[in-house]
């Protein structure tokens, strides 16, 4: 009788198997079975992020026209800092905060610095890319956007993932238009804001999504309302396009992949690599 050894001499091929080596046949052991509404939860962090460009960019195009004044740009985005400084804390009750060893006083001196450093170097932001024309300005602006949306960490444990880069590319894109506004003065509060809705902004997300579910999903909500609304002010067809992708984004592209988890059909046998799972470290000493 065949045994499925290789340390025994049998009178069979070295490729020879018998009737039982299908019965080992396994299909879809490692598939993953997703239900449609957690999908759609966690397809807020793409809407959001897919929002918070579009936000991003309809606030430079209102300064570029003059409809939208720095101070008031700065003035809105403080306010909003300072709200969404104190939901962070209150939403794991400082919890967070005492875990990491960081002061509210360590928070202050960073912002500090940093609006100090970009408010003196807002003149060279703002002269950075003269000698560029506006059409490359607008090309590059737009590559790194969606390079952005690309390596941006949705949750996702995937090598593309990259957050660094992902913010590098964002505020790249925004020195970039931030060079096409009238003053430096337009420039610093550009900057500045890209810093508030691309780092800042979606670490408060994720604090929602881990600790109040519900609230997360209402903030998305009127965020995605926020950013079609002021679409709409600038172009109604851009307005019914955007939305149109949100809802593919939060709606179609769930049930898609739910529907093709049914078409999955991976096979697993005996003819699979023989995987070591005993901790063989100590050989190696």
């Amino acid at each position: 009788r065949w045994k499925k050894v290789l340390y025994e001499r049998q009178p069979f091929p070295d490729n020879y198997v018998d009737q039982r080596f299908l019965e080992e046949l396994r299909k879809n052991v490692h598939a993953r079975q997703y239900r449609y509404r957690a999908v759609v939860f966690q397809s807020g962090a793409v809407v959001q992020q897919l929002c918070s460009v579009c936000v991003f960019a309809l606030t430079w195009w209102y300064m570029d026209a003059g409809m939208l004044s720095p101070q008031g740009l700065f003035g809105a985005a403080l306010v909003s800092s300072l709200l969404g400084y104190v939901l962070f804390d209150a939403v794991d009750g400082g919890a967070g905060r005492w875990a990491s060893g960081r002061t509210r006083w360590a928070d202050l001196k960073s912002t500090l610095v940093f609006t100090a450093f970009t408010y003196g170097f807002s003149p060279v932001l703002k002269t950075l890319t003269e000698s560029i024309s506006t059409d490359t300005i607008y090309a590059m602006s737009a590559l790194m956007l969606l390079g952005h949306l690309i390596f941006f960490d949705y949750g996702a444990n995937a090598a593309i993932v990259s957050s660094t880069l992902s913010l590098n590319m964002a505020l790249f894109a925004s020195v970039c238009l931030a060079s096409r506004l009238p003053r430096s003065l337009h420039a610093f509060v550009m900057v500045t804001f890209a810093m508030q809705i691309f780092a800042l902004w979606p670490m408060l997300q994720k604090k929602l999504k881990a600790r109040t579910p519900r609230c997360y999903v209402g903030v998305t909500v009127l965020f995605a309302l926020a950013a079609l609304a002021g679409l709409a002010t600038v172009s109604s067809v851009g307005a019914v396009l955007f939305s149109s992708l949100l809802l593919a984004v939060s709606c179609l592209c769930p049930y898609c992949l739910i529907r093709l988890q049914l078409l999955k059909d991976n096979i697993h046998g005996p003819w699979d690599e023989a995987e070591i799972k005993e901790d063989l470290s100590r050989f190696l000493m």
